[in-house]
């Protein structure tokens, strides 16, 4: 079966890299907002932001955080990752940085955003329940090989991990 995922990333140093994630094709993921579209969604404020992402999950079982350099504690990824699993949504994070952006470069690795989010009924960090992965291999395209190889079976995984908790 093939999972409807919202993606969840760091627009400017990680859009090309979320980019060959979203492309992978094994997965559904909500359409990528256009330069000029998010523009406009951005001028109307947290509000209008706020209300896009919540449009864009409608319909989702799974949010796929794409985890780079600096992904980790940005405001709107806290909503996203929030949002998400109060709404019941599987949660899984995969790191990106070994993916080459369209210079051929990849960046360090950045901190669990997970790290960052307390699971308000239990009291611990949300990265002490959901998983975030560091892809396996020696360049990109191992990488990607392994995300490609991996993805549906990981937001399985999160989509059962999410379960045991009640919403």
């Amino acid at each position: 079966m093939v999972r409807k995922c919202f993606y969840s990333f760091h627009y400017k140093p990680d859009c090309v890299r979320a980019s060959q994630v979203r492309n992978i094709g094994s997965v559904e993921g909500n359409p990528p907002a256009k330069d000029n579209d998010w523009e406009t969604i951005t001028k109307g404020g947290d509000q209008a932001i706020a209300k896009w992402i919540d449009d864009q999950m409608k319909g989702k079982t799974c949010i796929v955080v794409l985890v780079g350099q600096n992904t980790a504690n940005r405001k709107w990824i806290n909503h996203e990752i929030v949002k998400a699993w109060d709404s019941g949504l599987g949660v899984v994070g995969i790191r990106i940085h070994g993916l080459k952006n369209f210079e051929g470069q990849t960046a360090t690795a950045g901190a669990n955003p997970f790290d960052f989010i307390t699971h308000g009924a239990s009291q611990k960090k949300l990265s002490e329940i959901v998983k975030c992965y560091d892809p396996v291999g020696l360049d990109s395209k191992a990488k990607y090989a392994w995300i490609a190889e991996s993805l549906a079976a990981k937001i399985e995984e999160a989509i059962a991990i999410r379960g045991k908790y009640s919403a």
